[in-house]
Order: C-alpha cells, then sequence, then structure tokens
C-alpha cells in the first residue's frame, strides 16, 4: 500500500504549508528549510504540505519539487505526516508526481482540480479518480485560484473513494458545516476562519499559513477549546499575511524573522516598506516570543531583497 492508513491523515488537526525557503544562487535552502520544519514540529504541528501554493510548488521544477517530498519525508518520516502537493491541472502530470512522491515515502497526496483549462464534471471525477487510486490523498477546492468550483454535489461522490481523507475547503464555513453533517472529514484552508470552523462548523482543523510563524498559537486554537481572545489576537497578523497574494506575505514576514534569507523566485516580490512595518507592529503585538526564529525583527531594506533572475 502507498502511503499511510487514511484514517491517520483524517485525525490530524493541524497542517503546516510548509514554505520553501531560497539561497541567493536560486536553489533551495535546505539548512533554513531543516530549521522551519524542526520548529513545527517543536510547536505541535501534525503534519505538512510540502510544494503547496504557499511552499510556491507552482515556480518549481518537479525534479525539485519530488527533491523536497524525498527530503522531507526521508528526514521527518515518522515524526510528522507528510503530505506532497503532486496536483496538476494535467492528470498525466498528477499521476506521475503522485506515483513518484509516493516512491520517495509521502504519505498522502493534495490534489487540485485542473486549473486554467478546466475541464467538465466528468471529466474532474476522471481525474481525482485517477489519482485517489494511487493512495491517501486530500481535495483542495480554491476557485479564487482554480476559477472552478468543486461543488458538494462531486466532492460527495469522491468522499465513497477509499483513499479520499478529506477536503481544504476555502468557500467558508457553511460549506464545511454541509460536508461535516454528512461525516466528510474538512480541513479550513483559510486562517481567519479556521477557530470558527473547527468549533462551529465540525472541520477537523486547519491546513494553516500562520502557523509557519506561530506553530504553538495555532496549535493552541485549534486544540484547547474555543479562545475567541486568541482568534482576535492572532486576527491582524493573519489580516496581514494575506494583504497580497500567498505567499508574499509569509515570504516577507521570514526574511524580517530571520528565518529564511530574502530572496523571492519571480513573480513574487516582498511587500513595500509600509506593509512591512505594519508587519512588525503586529509582530510586536502578538509577542516576538511566539514566533519562530530568535533576536529582533530585522529592519529588512527594498535593497537587501534579492530578486532571483535565473532566465
Amino acid at each position: 500500500m502507498c502511503g499511510c492508513d487514511v484514517e491517520e491523515i483524517r485525525s490530524k488537526r493541524l497542517i503546516t504549508a510548509i514554505k520553501t525557503p531560497y539561497l541567493a544562487s536560486g536553489k533551495v535552502d535546505l539548512f533554513a528549510y531543516d530549521a522551519l520544519v524542526e520548529a513545527q514540529i517543536a510547536g505541535g504541528v501534525e503534519g505538512l504540505i510540502v510544494g503547496g501554493t504557499t511552499g510556491e510548488g507552482q515556480l518549481m521544477s518537479w525534479d525539485e519539487h519530488i527533491m523536497l517530498i524525498a527530503h522531507t519525508a526521508q528526514r521527518y518520516g515518522g515524526r510528522i505526516k507528510v503530505i506532497g502537493n503532486t496536483g496538476s491541472n494535467s492528470t498525466r502530470e498528477a499521476v506521475h508526481a503522485t506515483q513518484q512522491g509516493f516512491a520517495v515515502g509521502m504519505d498522502a497526496s493534495l490534489q487540485i482540480n485542473p486549473y486554467y483549462g478546466k475541464t467538465s464534471r466528468a471529466g474532474l471525477m476522471e481525474h481525482f479518480e485517477a489519482v485517489l487510486d494511487l493512495g491517501p490523498a486530500i481535495v483542495y477546492n480554491v476557485p479564487a485560484r482554480t476559477s472552478q468550483d468543486i461543488t458538494p454535489e462531486i466532492m460527495f461522490e469522491l468522499a465513497k473513494h477509499k483513499n479520499f481523507a478529506g477536503v481544504k475547503e476555502c468557500e467558508g464555513n457553511a460549506r464545511i458545516k454541509q460536508y461535516t453533517d454528512k461525516g466528510v472529514v474538512c480541513w479550513s484552508g483559510n486562517d481567519d476562519e479556521c477557530h470558527d470552523a473547527r468549533y462551529d462548523a465540525g472541520a477537523v482543523g486547519v491546513i494553516s499559513v500562520t502557523s509557519n510563524l506561530v506553530p504553538e498559537l495555532m496549535r493552541e486554537l485549534l486544540f484547547d477549546g474555543p479562545n475567541p481572545e486568541l482568534r482576535d489576537r492572532l486576527a491582524p497578523l493573519m489580516n496581514w499575511l494575506f494583504a497580497e497574494p500567498n505567499p508574499i506575505g509569509l515570504n516577507t514576514a521570514c526574511a524580517m524573522l530571520g528565518v529564511s534569507k530574502p530572496v523571492f523566485r519571480l513573480p513574487y516580490v516582498p511587500y513595500a516598506a509600509p506593509l512591512r512595518a505594519q508587519g512588525a507592529a503586529h509582530i510586536a503585538a502578538v509577542g516576538r516570543e511566539h514566533f519562530i526564529g530568535s533576536g529582533p525583527v530585522r529592519d529588512v531594506r527594498d535593497e537587501d531583497f534579492i530578486l532571483l533572475r535565473d532566465w
């Protein structure tokens, strides 16, 4: 059998969509990456999405993508669940990448619906069944990026597959409750909604961007019972992280915290100085001691950032 038992994935409450840091050469900075993963494990995170949108899988070659999944699985397998983002708008690519991901040790895959070109209902079913046949998978619904909603009608059909672990849902808590009321496992795909998704809509938890930065606080938010005070305390930070398309905010924050080099793969560019100043204020308001890394927030200037141009 490929991957882990599907029930092991369904039980994971806090999953981080882990950032991919870079060296000035443009290569993946595995030293910084390992430190990020160790911080997640120390903070009580139970799973990682490797090479997701937050991890910039869309900017990686497939060789880089599978390398990072393999590195994570071989180094951290058994300590944290490794979920490789091996989805694609091409079914052929998704199948091949998912086969490779399981071959190098990932526990489960994350699968998106075909984007840009999109497809029909029948095509969606064929696409997802092809990758679900390979091993445990979380289906990812994010119409804001794919321009096509995976409707409940389709999701309920997919949920019948033995390898369907659940859905990462970005269409809000009403949609999540529609699923959980019928026994479908859901993770919120929206950090700002995850507290209410967990305690009001029945979500098992969240696949989070914010947990890259404050894993212990996100664990507290998801594990220790309703906590509107903590939810509201984290809300300004969460809103700041998504002031521009993810992962721009996270990448900027990691440079400011000194946990990754200030290196950006285009087309992503860092927040401008006024937004960076707002971020520093949000970090101070939450408390620097709750964030990964150590030392004061860095005053990273425009000229300090490196925009990779390797063409």
